[in-house]
């Protein structure tokens, strides 16, 4: 790890990021900072990297969060680049698995929208055979749904015949649609248990939208993140460099 002439006390560190300085101890404790030195007297001196290692946790907590930015920075200064820059693809796959979902629940509020959902053809619910010919799919599949936590139509009492309601139609006719756009079931159901929470599809739409802006400004500020980190390691962590190539005769 570099280190660097300049000087800092635990204060000058502290007053770098407007943080106390019990917050920059309990960094150091953390490894979120690389172990600093110590005076005669044991007081903690610090230099330049450590300042940068602090902005830099400062950006990925913006991004990345807490717990993931400290997980970061310490498997940076615990030796382990690679395994740092693992954290960082994989909090990247997770935020990319996030937008999957959101892209599900717009085209499930598309199919909504093109839906004409009239009255069940049977005033007291239909049975599974029933609702598997109206959205044209095997009874096998709507089996297979309802165990994956999908669909949940209610039993008949001494029968424990299935009834489908005109929201278990609904979400049967959603499941088929994401189904074909090659949806998995965990990325359908957020979508369907939105749409349970919110109540309606425009209530559902709203949130998508607002669930839409916010994980764009996640994105941006991961972004910024990654750039610190980058700018960090090249400092800290310089890469040695390759052999020289023989120049020709």
């Amino acid at each position: 790890m570099k280190t660097d002439g300049r000087r800092l006390r635990t204060v000058d560190l502290a007053r770098t990021a407007g943080l106390s300085t019990q917050q920059i101890r309990n960094y150091e404790d953390a490894g979120v900072l690389p172990p600093a030195g110590r005076t005669e007297s044991g007081y903690r001196v610090f230099d330049e990297v450590h300042r940068r290692a602090l902005l830099t946790y400062r950006a990925l907590h913006r991004g990345y969060g807490p717990v993931t930015g400290t997980r970061v920075m310490r498997t940076v200064h615990e030796g382990d680049v690679p395994g740092a820059l693992a954290l960082v693809d994989a909090a990247h796959a997770a935020l990319h698995e996030e937008r999957v979902a959101l892209r599900a629940a717009s085209d499930a509020l598309e199919t909504l929208a093109r839906q004409e959902p009239g009255p069940l053809p049977s005033p007291g619910g239909l049975r599974i055979g029933e609702v598997a010919a109206l959205i044209g799919v095997r009874t096998s599949a709507l089996r297979v749904w309802e165990t994956a936590g999908l669909l949940a139509p209610r039993r008949e009492s001494g029968t424990r015949y299935r009834v489908y309601g005109p929201a278990d139609v609904r979400d049967a006719r959603l499941v088929r649609t994401l189904r074909r756009s090659h949806y998995l079931f965990d990325q359908i159901r957020p979508v369907l248990d939105g749409l349970r929470r919110e109540g309606s599809s425009e209530a559902l739409r709203a949130a998508v939208e607002a669930r839409g802006r916010a994980l764009a400004a996640r994105t941006r500020a991961t972004l910024a993140g990654a750039g610190a980190l980058h700018a960090y390691l090249e400092y800290a962590c310089p890469k040695p460099a390759g052999p020289e190539r023989a120049r020709p005769e």
